[in-house]
């Protein structure tokens, strides 16, 4: 299945009362590139959250934003200072002794001296919320390769349709070389015809020197290779894998048999279908820049 490139996905979730929203973009990169923006005090999660991506995605330039919205959590913790308090509690009881006054002290009285209370931010459980992250991050991918799937389909049926039209040019170049050849005999015939007059010909010459011509301009071991290369295109861009680099490079393939062509015809026509060709084939380079 051909995948785009460009995506986007989102996704949403609950992890220790903390509520995460993960989203993903990608844009075309030739190596996979990842970049992960979370909070300060959640960067340990940061490595999971890249590991999941490239259990997705091959290649492209990914950012990942995670945000994390605390305010359904308890994050402020209230903790007695036992020792402290316990040193205030025995030091009052001996000032009641020694000074004969009542020891009146009270839960509430005595959280009011120093220290005896401390706030604090609630411990964070990184193992559970990296997991829950995880779990978040992996549906958002999910929504992402969606969006990338649906893409890809669109890049597929049109890397497809201009295969066929790239057939249909190369099976005029095959019509075309045989006549080229038939013309250029022809030409032949009358120059030597101007030249020799009543002479008469050389019809074993005309034959040599057309065969020659003829294994000069030959295009069939290109156009033989283009379509081979159309077949094996065609293989890939149905298959399953991740297929951006080798089109690429097939595509460089198609370019170099299409400037043979180009180089060997000796016909107008031809040339003008050589250019409709590379045309073709520049429109598939452009495409499969967008493929992963």
């Amino acid at each position: 299945m051909v995948k785009s490139m460009t995506g986007y996905g989102s996704a949403k979730g609950i992890v220790d009362d903390l509520e995460i929203s993960i989203e993903l973009k990608s844009v075309n990169n030739r190596y996979l590139d990842t970049s992960v923006r979370l909070p300060r005090s959640f960067l340990f999660a940061e490595e999971l959250i890249k590991s999941k991506v490239q259990s997705h995605i091959s290649r492209g330039k990914v950012d990942v934003f995670v945000s994390v919205d605390s305010s359904m959590a308890d994050e402020m913790v209230v903790k007695v200072n036992e020792p402290l308090l316990k040193g205030y509690v025995e030091a009052i009881r001996q000032i009641a002794e020694i000074s004969g006054l009542p020891n009146d002290l009270t839960a509430q009285s005595v959280s009011r001296y120093p220290d005896v209370l401390t706030v604090a931010k609630k411990d964070l459980d990184a193992e559970a919320i990296s997991a829950g992250m995880a779990e978040i991050a992996e549906a958002a991918l999910t929504d992402f390769d969606s969006m990338r799937l649906r893409e890809g389909e669109k890049l597929r049926d049109d890397v497809l349709s201009r295969l066929e039209t790239i057939d249909k040019l190369v099976s005029c170049v095959e019509e075309q070389a045989p006549q080229t050849v038939a013309d250029y005999r022809k030409r032949l015939e009358q120059k030597m015809s101007e030249v020799l007059g009543t002479a008469g010909i050389d019809e074993n010459r005309i034959l040599a020197e057309a065969a020659i011509f003829a294994d000069h301009i030959a295009v069939d071991e290109e156009t033989v290779r283009l379509r081979s290369h159309m077949a094996q295109l065609r293989s890939m861009i149905n298959g399953v894998s991740p297929i951006g680099r080798k089109i690429d490079f097939l595509i460089q393939e198609f370019n170099r048999e299409a400037n043979t062509i180009g180089s060997k015809c000796q016909n107008s026509q031809i040339a003008h279908v050589v250019v409709d060709l590379k045309s073709e084939i520049e429109k598939i380079r452009e495409q499969i820049q967008n493929i992963e």
